[in-house]
């Protein structure tokens, strides 16, 4: 799985050809969650309220570039990294 950003130690991905609504894979300390580009969490836990919401913030910042990345990864595109937030 490929991934996008990288910031205060939580991961983003994103897999190709994944199934809807839009989302990504996020890993923070051994937790993971999908999260949609609302912010919403899909399922899993990142454990931390502190790395739900940089994550949310980053995906705001984001949303166009991200929305950009799943089209590519629903074909089978490469995708692209992402600014990680600072």
């Amino acid at each position: 799985m490929p991934e996008i950003a990288r910031f205060f130690g939580i991961i983003v991905q994103m897999y190709y050809e994944d199934h809807t609504p839009p989302h990504v894979h996020a890993v923070y300390q051994g937790k993971k969650a999908l999260v949609d580009f609302m912010g919403n969490v899909l399922r899993g836990d990142l454990g931390s309220r502190t790395a739900l919401r940089l994550l949310r913030e980053w995906i705001y910042l984001h949303e166009e570039e991200l929305a950009v990345d799943w089209i590519l990864a629903r074909d089978g595109k490469d995708i692209n990294k992402i600014t990680p937030l600072k």
